[in-house]
């Protein structure tokens, strides 16, 4: 793959593919309840799209024209670019963006107290409050599941839309060109410099490969591959049946610890406990270092035994200690741990990349100083470092536009950036698919100060704009910018990768935002089956009415925990650092609380368990041979989820493979 050049004709592939993709999932994944065409960090579509071309498009087009077939990056190109573009279409942004930005209004038409409240705050120009335009939106035109969605779109109120959606846009705008400046400053530190793992992007890279060597049926009749590969394959065939003929039998894929966990003394806090099985996750668990994936599991389980612990010793904190948050799955206070651990890693990452931080600061001067350093990046560190600056100022700008105080906005805005790189080294080290937030940005603030000392206007926007960007990392864009950036490595002409990649990011906005109007205005929200997306953006605007008519002091527990969280991470970090021996990393404790964990947890400790027993008894050799079964997992159980993804288009029920 290396020096290859990247042709014109592979990035106008990856956009029609990207467009088609956009405008089908918000369909697929929210209208139909279908399998998620983009879903976590490892999204079914893109997937689908590189296997298709890897396994069935190269050895066709390769028997006409040997340049006709796409190289190893051409195909990781257009895994990079569909991954990009289809989850800005699900809950990356477009899940909850429309329903978030008219919950107020929406609300002060049913009365709702909070409605009022925020109304009369928030500005029009971002968030429309037309009773007529907002009826249209949430009950759907008349008659409209039976226009064409060309029709639908023409008749969308577009004179009320536009202003608000501009706006908007120019937010996310900056808010993603900050984004690639991010990717830009650390790629080459994580990737040639810390040799950081990406296990997310093995079997992609793998299959691309092999592929362009043209040994693709080989590698997947490998007798390894071939066992991984098929019990993924009888397993979601016979739990597929059973989903439409519940007299076929089916294997459980989940196992409740209830029956067996007492609901009080030290093993309480693993009484709702639930072990899930999935030969994905096994798979991914293998692919990577065990360091981190003993260290996923072991902190779940860890934690798990805290609120136990908490008992024996008398201690029973309230729900209300917490007071109003708006994390994801924020629900007691000892979570608030989260918060200290978070602020502390990403110190960490600092510190490791002090000295290429340095010199992408010396570069700004002397450009000499940073060609001595060949680049693992898609941009330029110097470029890079100009265009955060510029996208975050951008977004500062933005925000004071709408009279939210400066100083507060910097500070809110440096800790969702500091949560969202910390979040893509974890994704990206610990290869989790699946991952979601415990706090959000607002609960460290909202911890260690009183509420009546925000503005108004700062509280409410702040936590919109929250929602909207920061606090649903499910689909986040960088780590996938980062996948991309590892995908394009060796490749010549880089900057056409970059090129394609933000083409897909513009393509995946427009596309993606007109798909969710259209499906909006043709059925109407509150007729959509998505009671999360409606629910959580409910919540965030209740909650911050709430605190603006009964504001709340600092937080004195949460801010204790914080401080407990701080402390752990930096034994955690200091072990890491000074003694070869130590045997966890401190990527685990930051996933301890997660909601992922709790479905990845299991799968992670038989990834380990493997992993280790292969590398002690066959070593090296026989732990890359045996690899190819746990890819042969991944693989199974993508395309048995892609089969069933079809099947569920033309059904009333579908059956999901991932829980994703």
């Amino acid at each position: 793959m290396k020096g290859r050049r990247l042709r014109w004709s592979a990035i106008a592939l990856g956009l029609l593919l990207s467009m088609i993709l956009c405008a089908l999932t918000p369909y697929n994944n929210v209208r139909l309840q279908n399998t998620p065409l983009a879903g976590g960090h490892f999204p079914l579509a893109s997937f689908a799209v590189l296997l298709f071309f890897a396994a069935i498009y190269n050895p066709l087009a390769r028997s006409l024209h040997r340049s006709a077939a796409l190289a190893a990056h051409e195909l990781l190109l257009l895994w990079a670019m569909v991954t990009v573009a289809t989850g800005i279409a699900y809950t990356g942004l477009f899940r909850t963006f429309l329903i978030n930005i008219t919950t107020p209004g929406w609300l002060a038409t049913t009365g709702h107290p909070a409605g009022k409240t925020l109304t009369e705050l928030l500005p029009e120009t971002l968030f429309p409050k037309q009773p007529d335009v907002l009826q249209l939106l949430y009950q759907g035109f008349e008659s409209g599941r039976n226009l064409p969605w060309y029709e639908v779109l023409a008749r969308i109120p577009w004179a009320q839309w536009a202003t608000p959606l501009a706006l908007w846009g120019l937010f996310i705008g900056f808010i993603y060109a900050a984004f690639v400046g991010l990717t830009g400053l650390f790629s080459h530190q994580w990737i040639e410099n810390e040799k950081m793992n990406f296990p997310l992007l093995r079997v992609p890279m793998e299959i691309s490969e092999e592929s362009e060597r043209g040994n693709l049926g080989a590698y997947l009749s490998h007798k390894f591959f071939l066992v991984g590969f098929f019990i993924p394959v009888m397993l979601h065939l016979l739990n597929g049946l059973h989903t439409y003929f519940p007299q076929v039998p089916q294997i459980p894929v989940l196992f409740l610890a209830q029956p067996y966990i007492p609901p009080e003394g030290l093993l309480s806090g693993f009484y709702k406990v639930k072990i899930y099985v999935y030969p994905a996750f096994i798979g991914f668990a293998y692919l990577t270092s065990k360091q981190v994936s003993f260290s996923l599991w072991f902190f779940f389980l860890l934690g798990g035994l805290l609120p136990g612990l908490l008992q024996v010793v008398g201690w029973r904190l309230p729900s209300a200690a917490l007071g109003t948050t708006f994390g994801p799955v924020l629900a007691r206070v000892e979570e608030m741990q989260m918060i200290g651990a978070f602020a502390v890693f990403f110190f960490f990452i600092l510190w490791l990349a002090r000295s290429h931080l340095m010199q992408v600061f010396a570069g700004l001067w002397h450009r000499r100083v940073e060609a001595e350093e060949p680049l693992k990046s898609l941009v330029a560190p110097r470029k890079a470092l100009i265009l955060f600056v510029l996208g975050a100022g951008g977004a500062v700008l933005w925000m004071v536009r709408f009279h939210m105080d400066p100083l507060p906005v910097l500070l809110f805005l440096g800790v969702c950036f500091m949560l969202h790189l910390v979040t893509a080294r974890l994704i990206c080290q610990g290869g989790l698919p699946y991952f979601t937030l415990t706090a959000a940005p607002s609960d460290g603030f909202l911890a260690m100060m009183a509420s009546k000392t925000i503005a108004p206007i700062t509280l409410a926007l702040g936590l919109a704009v929250q929602k909207v960007a920061f606090v649903d990392v499910r689909e986040s864009l960088l780590p996938s910018l980062l996948h991309a950036t590892k995908a394009a490595e060796g490749v010549q002409t880089r900057r056409r990768f970059l090129i394609g990649v933000v083409a897909a990011l513009f393509v995946g906005v427009v596309v993606s935002g007109a798909a969710m109007l259209v499906m909006s205005f043709q059925y109407g929200i509150s007729m959509l089956p998505d009671d999360w997306a409606v629910e959580t953006s409910r919540r965030v605007h209740e909650g911050a009415a709430q605190l603006l008519r009964y504001p709340e002091e600092a937080k004195t527990w949460s801010m204790v925990f914080a401080g407990v969280g701080a402390t752990v991470m930096a034994l955690l970090v200091l072990g890491y650092r000074r003694f070869l021996w130590w045997p966890l990393h401190p990527i685990g404790y930051l996933t301890t609380y997660s909601s992922a964990l709790r479905i990845l947890w299991f799968s992670f400790l038989l990834g380990w368990l493997c992993n280790t027993l292969v590398l002690r008894y066959g070593g090296v050799n026989a732990f890359k041979e045996v690899r190819r079964l746990f890819v042969g997992l991944v693989v199974g159980d993508t395309v048995m989820a892609i089969a069933w993804l079809i099947v569920g288009l033309f059904t009333p029920v579908s059956y999901h493979v991932l829980p994703l």
